[in-house]
């Protein structure tokens, strides 16, 4: 890191030997440092942050660092410390999308998948757009959920509905 500085404080016209000086490098140190290959520990570094973005990327941009380090462990088999995923991911500028405590002036984030409707929600004919809304009612022994699925141009009912005692995606699939 320092011998990087060097080289930044040498382009903007800085002498090499007072720059190492100041920072407390050697001269021939920077210069060794220049001309010596990248370690193999950078080439890794490398192929694991391309692999990184990948998994990112196919996110749509909702991991983070934890679930990046899940995914490379579970998914595609590769071990490897998580403070290693969390530099690598911090280098990358990579963000996830976290849904934080509201503040004053909370803004929402934005959506992970795009708007296929293109926020047009009155249809012009009838079966064009539907929705599905889960609602969760009190039952004696528990909570129900019940999901039913709306046609947007007549507000009714049309798709199907279903009930089920745990809220998955399997009881919004089965409504439809």
């Amino acid at each position: 890191m320092r011998f990087r500085l060097v080289q930044e404080l040498a382009a903007e016209g800085v002498p090499v030997a007072v720059a190492c000086r100041f920072l407390n490098v050697s001269t021939s140190g920077f210069y060794d440092w220049g001309s010596r290959p990248p370690s193999a520990r950078m080439d890794a570094d490398e192929a694991l942050t391309t692999t990184i973005r990948k998994v990112h990327r196919d996110s749509r941009g909702t991991y983070g660092a934890p679930r990046v380090q899940a995914e490379l462990r579970l998914g595609l088999g590769i071990h490897i410390g998580r403070k290693r995923v969390a530099r690598l991911v911090r280098l990358d500028g990579l963000t996830d999308i976290s849904h934080r405590r509201k503040r004053r002036g909370w803004k929402p984030d934005t959506a992970a998948h795009e708007d296929l409707v293109k926020r047009q929600f009155r249809p012009s004919k009838l079966d064009r757009l539907w929705f599905c809304d889960i609602t969760q009612h009190r039952a004696k022994d528990g909570w129900v959920y019940c999901a039913a699925v709306i046609d947007a141009f007549s507000l009714r009912v049309g798709g199907g509905w279903s009930i089920s005692d745990r809220i998955t995606a399997k009881i919004a699939v089965d409504a439809l």
